[in-house]
């Protein structure tokens, strides 16, 4: 595997991506909560000011505005940290957003543990839970900044509520600039995932900054023998089921990996899928049912679990289950 690097943060991608965007689509606009600066649309209102919309600290009107916008056929894209964008306007969404099947693009940053010393207070690891739970929400967790301005894109040409979480923190840039691995130019398809590695004594099914940590595990695994595929599941929802079953039907056995709770998320979403069409041995690695501490991004990938060692770990239990 092509070792992986920090370039950028996924929020500075999908600043860039909402100004390249906006010369294209005329039609696009930006709100913000009073924090452009950090979910970086401040440059997408500094190119287009007659298109952005800064809401103040006020979540709920954030969301019923980029509501009454796309009745407008505006494409609104509204931005805001993780935490208050579900938590505090969810039934602004419910109600004005998901129920009437309106084009409003939700990004949030600073989503997960990986806001660090923000503290509980700043840090989500419910959102996907929330958002995947409504009806007529797409849901959307790019692995790196290239596949988050892949995902812009397809969010744009897409008609429809959507989701987007994104992280604060530099990440380890798994695909290249022009969203390609290993030479092969991808293309980011909303509810088809992205088979990595192949393999067929276990799957890892896995999306955002765990993709990396994926990758790692599966090359640690393959020194004991133990063949494993690996799935960019970068959307939750719809999800990718055929690769799902695929994968179970191949390997017998299956770990899944995000950063969010262990109830509702990702793994939740597979368990799911599996306990209908095909079950098999699965192992959940995220963050179990307790609020997170404040700290240093990779000290709390480590207290949480959130590293390729426990995706390894979880691998060789659930090949164990597998065998037994």
């Amino acid at each position: 595997m092509r070792k992986t690097v920090a370039k950028a943060t996924a929020r500075d991608a999908y600043g860039r991506m909402l100004v390249e965007l906006g010369r294209k689509y005329k039609d696009i606009v930006v709100l913000d909560a009073d924090l452009s600066e950090s979910t970086r649309t401040a440059w997408f209102a500094k190119e287009f000011p007659d298109r952005f919309f800064n809401c103040g600290i006020a979540e709920e009107n954030l969301i019923t505005i980029a509501a009454g916008l796309a009745t407008c056929g505006k494409i609104a894209f509204a931005s805001t940290f993780a935490v208050f964008g579900t938590e505090r306007a969810y039934n602004q969404i419910r109600q004005a957003v998901a129920y009437p099947r309106l084009n409003v693009k939700i990004v949030c940053s600073h989503s997960g543990i990986t806001v660090g010393p923000d503290g509980t207070s700043h840090q989500t690891i419910f959102d996907v839970a929330l958002m995947r739970v409504l009806p007529n929400m797409t849901v959307l967790v790019p692995a790196d900044a290239p596949e988050t301005a892949a995902a812009v894109r397809a969010m744009v040409e897409y008609d429809g509520p959507a989701y987007m979480r994104l992280g604060r923190t530099p990440v380890r840039t798994f695909y290249e600039e022009d969203y390609s691995y290993k030479g092969r130019r991808q293309r980011f398809e909303i509810g088809k995932s992205i088979e990595l590695r192949p393999g067929n004594g276990v799957a890892i099914i896995c999306n955002g900054i765990m993709v990396a940590e994926a990758m790692d595990a599966a090359e640690a695994l393959a020194l004991e023998g133990i063949d494993a595929r690996v799935v960019n599941m970068h959307t939750v929802k719809p999800l990718d089921q055929e690769a799902i079953l695929r994968a179970a039907q191949e390997t017998g056995a299956i770990v899944t990996t995000e950063e969010h709770s262990v109830v509702g998320g990702l793994g939740g979403a597979v368990a799911e899928v599996l306990v209908r069409g095909f079950p098999v041995p699965v192992e959940m690695v995220g963050v179990r049912d307790v609020f997170t501490y404040s700290g240093r991004d990779e000290e709390l990938q480590r207290i949480y679990g959130l590293t390729s060692k426990e995706i390894a770990s979880a691998a060789r239990r659930v090949v164990e289950r597998k065998r037994g």
